[in-house]
């Protein structure tokens, strides 16, 4: 049995969680940590961390990328293994994220869909085939109270897609400001944000005469939530390290 602990809960990821956790016999929420009251659980929740006093073996985070930090240095002082699937996180909080990471277990991805890393491992075989003969477009669409944009993921596409070209990449996410043609090198990013849309993900690549498209979408919340349950299964005893869904995959 593996003791969770939810960080988030009363949001609509940490309820989705909770929910499909009560029909998991493997794992238990022990407790949830949300500044917001008003919603019935099946286990305690604190508003703050200073609260808790108890034992469990992984903390999912699925919250607001203002608190992370203070999330980080909760779970090295508690020696617990983290799952943090909060995106929008800054380049800064990701240094915190690594450094966290040589003290205590750490899995981190910007996506926690299998099917999204999957789409991911597609672009980048794609983009080095066809790398200095197709431009390459991200286009994300997400619900309208998302606060980020683009989205984690998106960028995580891009930044996957960049690490296997040869050349430098340029990302540009707005082109009405500057008159110009498209740069070889840019990679583009679009965010559209409406209505209840899970997430949805498009990787372009426009060549001459043709265009080939990778897309992936989310019809349901759970598939995030399937996905950050089995990595705090995986989570659970690893010594200290930054994890990703690569090394998840990589264990099946």
């Amino acid at each position: 049995m593996i003791r969770l602990i939810l960080n988030g809960c009363n949001g609509r990821m940490g309820q989705t969680i909770a929910r499909l956790a009560k029909e998991e016999p493997s794992v238990e929420i022990v407790c949830g940590f949300d500044p917001f009251s008003g919603i019935s659980n099946p286990f305690p929740v604190y508003a703050d961390f200073s609260a808790w006093e108890g034992v469990a073996d992984v903390l999912i985070d699925f919250s607001n990328s203002a608190g992370v930090d203070a999330l980080l240095d909760f779970c090295v002082s508690h020696g617990l293994p983290c799952v943090i699937a909060t995106t929008g996180l800054s380049n800064q909080q990701k240094e915190h994220l690594t450094d966290c990471a040589r003290k205590i277990p750490v899995f981190f991805s910007a996506n926690m869909s299998i099917g999204v890393n999957l789409l991911m491992d597609l672009a980048c075989r794609a983009a080095k085939l066809l790398e200095g003969s197709f431009d390459i477009e991200i286009v994300e669409k997400h619900h309208n109270q998302k606060l980020d944009a683009p989205s984690g993921t998106a960028l995580a596409i891009a930044d996957a897609i960049s690490g296997v070209l040869s050349e430098p990449t340029e990302y540009v996410y707005d082109r009405h400001s500057v008159r110009k043609k498209r740069s070889p090198n840019e990679i583009g990013l679009h965010a559209v944000r409406g209505g209840t849309i899970v997430g949805e993900h498009d990787v372009i690549f426009a060549g001459n005469q043709e265009v080939i498209q990778l897309s992936h979408s989310s019809a349901s919340r759970e598939v995030f939530a399937v996905g950050a349950l089995r990595a705090a299964r995986f989570l659970a005893g690893k010594p200290a390290g930054l994890y990703s869904m690569k090394e998840l995959v990589e264990s099946v």
